[in-house]
Order: C-alpha cells, then sequence, then structure tokens
C-alpha cells in the first residue's frame, strides 16, 4: 500500500481534489493522508462537508492581511514542522495556489515524489495570472509526475523539457465534479433566488476576484454588468467574493439594481444549480472557463489572456477583456442573435469526459509500478457528458 500526502488549501482545490480523495480513498493499493493548509478557510470548510471530506491534518495558516510572503511561508513551516511528511511515498498538489507551491517544496525538502495535477497551464506572462502562473511553472520544475488535463498542457510541458514519459493526460477532474453535483443538486442557498427556475428571463451568472482585476478593471467589469442590466430580459446574478476590496468596488456600483442579485458565495452544490440554470457565464475565474464549457454555456472569460485556451479554439468560451464597451458587445451578442448562443452551447468541451479521476489513479498506479499505463484523455474522441 502505498501513502499519499494530499495538500490542499483552497475551494476549487477541494472541489478537483474531492473525486481523486475518495477514489484513493477506496483503492486498497493507496492510503491517502489528506493535508488542509487552510488558505480559504472560510470557503473550504463548507466545500468539504459537502464533498464528505475530512482533513488528517489542518494547519490553519490563514491570518487577516497577511502577504502572499507571509502565507506562503507560515504553509512551508507548517508542512515541515513534525511529522507531516513522514512515512509518505508521494505528495499530490493541484494547480498553482500558495498550497501547491508550499506542499511542492515540503515534498522536496523531504525527497518526496511530487505529483502534479492539473499540470501543464500555461499563460506566457508570470503575471497574469498572479501569482498562479509562476507557481505552476516552479512546481513543473521538481514533480515526478506530471497529470496534464489536456494535450495542450502536455504539449506545454513538453516544450519546458519536462520528459514525456512521466506526463500523463488525464481531462480535468473538474468534470467529475461537476457530473456527481448535477446529481446532488441542493437549493439556491441564498433566499434571493428562490424564484429563480420560475424566472422566464436569461440568467447571466457573473464573477469576478482576481488580483489583477481589482481596481480600475473591475470596476469596467461592474459598469458593464449595470449596463446589461438596463435589460428588461435578463436576470444577473452576482455571487460576491469575500474579499473586502472586490466588495468595495462592486457594491457601489450594483446595489439596488432591481434585476441583479448580490449574493454572498454559494455553497458548492447551491452553485451548480446556478450553473445549470444560467444562459450565460461571465467570469474572470478559472474554475467558470472549464465549467461553462463542460455544461454546454457560453462562457465569456473577463481576462486579457488565459491559460485555457482549447475552449477558445473549440468557440464554447471567448475572452472579452474586462473593457466596458466590449463585455456589453459580446453579451448583447449572445442575448439578440440565436445562431451566435447556438454555436458556443453546442461547441466541443475539450477539458474532460467525466473519467479523469480514474486516469488520475491509474497514472498513480502506474507511477508506483503497481498497474498498466494510462490510456490518456483526447478531446471529442468519446461522446461528451451531457446534464440535463
Amino acid at each position: 500500500m502505498k501513502t499519499i500526502g494530499v495538500v490542499f488549501g483552497t475551494r476549487p482545490e477541494a472541489v478537483k481534489f474531492a473525486p481523486i480523495i475518495h477514489s484513493l480513498i477506496d483503492d486498497p493499493r493507496f492510503r491517502p493522508v489528506l493535508i488542509s493548509t487552510g488558505q480559504h478557510r472560510e470557503m473550504l470548510d463548507n466545500t468539504l462537508q459537502e464533498f464528505r471530506i475530512t482533513p488528517d491534518v489542518e494547519l490553519g495558516v490563514m491570518r487577516d492581511k497577511q502577504t502572499l510572503s507571509q502565507v506562503t511561508h507560515r504553509m512551508l513551516e507548517g508542512l515541515c514542522a513534525g511529522d507531516h511528511m513522514e512515512g509518505l511515498d508521494a505528495v499530490m498538489v493541484h494547480g498553482d495556489t500558495a498550497s501547491t507551491l508550499a506542499g511542492a517544496l515540503a515534498a522536496l525538502h523531504r525527497s518526496v515524489p511530487i505529483i502534479h495535477v492539473e499540470a501543464g497551464l500555461r499563460s506566457g506572462n508570470n503575471y497574469s495570472p498572479f501569482p498562479e502562473e509562476a507557481n505552476r511553472k516552479l512546481v513543473a520544475q521538481i514533480a515526478a509526475l506530471h497529470l496534464a488535463p489536456t494535450p495542450g498542457n502536455s504539449a506545454n510541458l513538453i516544450r519546458e523539457g519536462i520528459r514525456e514519459s512521466s506526463i500523463v493526460v488525464t481531462g480535468n477532474t473538474i468534470v467529475d465534479a461537476l457530473q456527481w453535483g448535477m446529481q446532488n443538486l441542493h437549493t439556491y442557498g441564498a433566499e434571493v433566488l428562490n424564484d429563480l427556475d420560475d424566472d422566464p428571463r436569461r440568467v447571466i451568472l457573473a464573477t469576478t476576484h482576481r488580483r489583477e482585476t481589482i481596481g480600475q478593471p473591475m470596476r469596467e467589469i461592474a459598469e458593464a454588468l449595470a449596463d446589461i442590466a438596463a435589460r428588461n430580459d435578463v436576470r444577473i446574478v452576482v455571487p460576491l467574493h469575500l474579499n473586502p476590496r472586490v466588495r468595495e468596488i462592486m457594491l457601489p456600483i450594483l446595489s439596488g439594481i432591481p434585476n441583479i442579485n448580490l449574493v454572498d458565495p454559494l455553497p458548492y452544490l447551491s452553485f451548480c444549480r446556478l450553473l445549470r440554470r444560467s444562459d450565460i457565464i461571465l467570469s474572470d475565474s478559472s474554475g467558470a472557463e472549464e465549467e461553462g464549457p463542460a455544461l454546454g454555456k457560453p462562457t465569456l472569460v473577463l481576462r486579457d489572456i488565459t491559460e485555457r485556451c482549447e475552449s477558445i479554439l473549440t468557440g464554447s468560451s471567448r475572452l472579452v477583456s474586462r473593457n466596458r464597451g466590449q463585455i456589453v458587445a459580446e453579451v448583447s451578442r449572445l442575448l439578440n442573435d440565436p445562431v451566435a448562443y447556438r454555436d458556443m452551447a453546442g461547441a466541443i468541451n475539450p477539458y474532460g469526459d467525466g473519467r479523469a479521476t480514474e486516469r488520475t489513479i491509474a497514472a498513480t498506479a502506474h507511477f508506483f509500478k503497481i498497474g498498466p499505463a494510462v490510456m490518456p484523455f483526447v478531446p471529442g474522441a468519446e461522446s461528451m457528458p451531457v446534464f440535463a
């Protein structure tokens, strides 16, 4: 039996790791040790409860107003203290957060092999997204096994000199999590949304939170939403991030507009229900870039560049920047042109077929020479999941 340390600390990591964690628990070849840094404690705990996951180790690193350097230092110090890394055959980290970087460095310092889930995403700009782009590039240099969601992610790693034999294309486990979520839908989680299923208007789900968006770009987004809300055939739902800087910008512009609902961050299963009800997704969130195409929802990405290029190429999402006029024009095009809407909604989902977890477990077993090699994920090679 191989003991795998699984390090996570944010809500997106918990969502994408959840199917993997449950599969590791159910597989007699593995014993997972779940290590939560608590990087996003307020939003993380509820998500773990929904997925019925209980960490074995809780570091609780969050403090008010700490810097990136402080939180990363505190995580690394916590991970290296005591015996958290003792007896592990590998450490599994996900994506590109501060928890990812700290978990990988702690494993390196103890000479424990690193398995990097969601490896190989690249925007080409170390400051967008910041600090995620740099984090994932740094982890790639020390990981032993790279689990890339798409063939393009694999190609990025090969261009950087990573051995092809250490890369497996798995698909993204967010699709696996969505499949589970769609089978276990909850209420909307906010009283103001209770009538959403009976509302005949088109529903636009809008979120924004990135560090590089805060400031004038976020004001442009808020003003664009206010412009779009002048239509009487739309209802805009905005789950507001808990970051006070986000709320200081968004609330003065959007409060009091009748067909804009401002709500707190929703539990995952409630958010899945909102995703299903939405007609258009407007977001700078990396998760939305994957969830929207997986659900056949036209997704407008509020960024200038993205590391998730595949959905741009297939046409299921579009980069619309953070310019007020451009955002309004792109949303209006989808609302006014049924052909444009249908083209985006019917595009191929390039991010997964619901079997990413299966490939992740198989690739991990093959890494330890206790299982056969894995057939990689090929977008479009088999029918994509359809959600009612």
